[in-house]
């Protein structure tokens, strides 16, 4: 563990303090919630060891986690990767990460790419310590890699993979290439490695989207072994229709009596940006006009709608919103850092932005 680790720790492990009652810091005792109003922070680990300060909604200085909280977020999402090139997102980090905020009072969501490096739709790279094996040792290693999660950081939620739409583990798992029944078999050693460790952790299946989710969870009815959808939702690559989305969400639980989870969502406060990494986010043409702008209010009333829809739908359990903590850490001349700053939950002050209201308990 080298010196900025365990200066992230100490960065970290700092108390946090109640703040006053009103319509900015609502209650926090939201540990109990069934309803996840969860963000995933990831990249907090190495954003902090850059000592920004943050401000609540009051614009008074306070720890980043201890903001969150008091907001009403009560479930925290970490990717996982294998082997990655640095620590960050490595297992060791990751694991004493959940620690910190398990003593927070906050759920742990694991996201396990099984990959070094980032899982999604278009790449899902085996990790380099298991490519070459066969199909029955890699999926023992799926298994014990699974198990090791389930025992050693103990999470209240895992997914099979991240964005599976076209499988995971390539290529022996990649559907596109006709190995349906081995990403099956993946997908199910995965879940036996959690039932069998734990008999509370909630296994995810989580797909990037609504266009093809029917035809996917539709192919997988009845074979793999979850709990939940999961479901991803960006306007700038899932459409601006969120009647599309409420209707997909309807559709889904109801025709596979699943609970459901949009897994991942955000929106812009500004197409503005406060460093020189490209943001992903960038033009008015990847907005939902005229009703939600990139503006302050926009993001609130976009995220307020969300939860609504996820609310709506007879087995929704809650949503999760993305990147919350990539504020532009590296600084306003750093051409490799941040393409998020944009759709943080802060603005480019560090201060609480008004979106976080809609993650308190209602």
């Amino acid at each position: 563990m080298n010196n900025r680790s365990i200066h992230i720790l100490l960065f970290l492990s700092i108390l946090f303090s109640c703040s006053k009652e009103d319509i900015d810091e609502p209650s926090i005792n939201n540990e109990n919630s069934d309803f996840i109003s969860g963000v995933d922070i990831s990249g907090y680990p190495e954003v902090s060891s850059y000592d920004h300060k943050f401000y609540d909604l009051n614009g008074d200085q306070n720890d980043f986690l201890t903001i969150l909280k008091n907001n009403g977020v009560n479930t925290i999402r970490l990717r996982l990767w294998v082997n990655p090139s640095n620590e960050h997102s490595g297992f060791n980090e990751v694991q004493r990460f959940s620690q910190v905020l398990k003593s927070k009072g906050f759920k742990i969501w694991i996201t396990p790419h099984y990959s070094d490096s980032w899982a999604h739709p278009g790449q899902q790279e085996t990790p380099s310590q298991w490519q070459g094996l066969s199909f029955s040792e890699l999926k023992d290693s799926v298994y014990e890699y699974t198990e090791r999660i389930i025992n050693e950081i103990q999470p209240e939620y895992i997914q099979i993979g991240n964005e599976v739409n076209t499988g995971m583990l390539f290529p022996h798992g990649e559907i596109i290439n006709g190995n349906f029944e081995k990403f099956i078999e993946l997908s199910n050693t995965v879940s036996s490695a959690v039932k069998t460790n734990s008999e509370s952790a909630k296994v995810i299946l989580h797909f990037a989207g609504i266009e093809g989710s029917d035809w996917f969870f539709n192919n997988i009815n009845n074979t793999i072994d979850y709990d939940i959808i999961g479901l991803s939702y960006y306007p700038i690559h899932h459409g601006k229709s969120i009647n599309n989305l409420k209707a997909r969400l309807k559709s889904l639980s109801e025709t596979h009596n699943k609970k459901i989870v949009i897994a991942e969502t955000a929106y812009p406060f500004t197409l503005e940006w406060r460093d020189l990494t490209n943001n992903i986010v960038g033009s008015k043409e990847q907005l939902i006009l005229p009703e939600y702008p990139a503006t302050q209010e926009g993001q609130r009333k976009f995220i307020k709608q969300i939860k609504n829809s996820i609310k709506d739908t007879e087995n929704g359990i809650g949503f999760c919103y993305w990147g919350a903590e990539l504020i532009a850490w590296k600084g306003s001349q750093s051409t490799d850092a941040s393409p998020w700053e944009n759709q943080a939950l802060f603005n480019f002050d560090n201060k609480a932005l008004p979106v976080l209201k809609e993650f308190k308990k209602e």
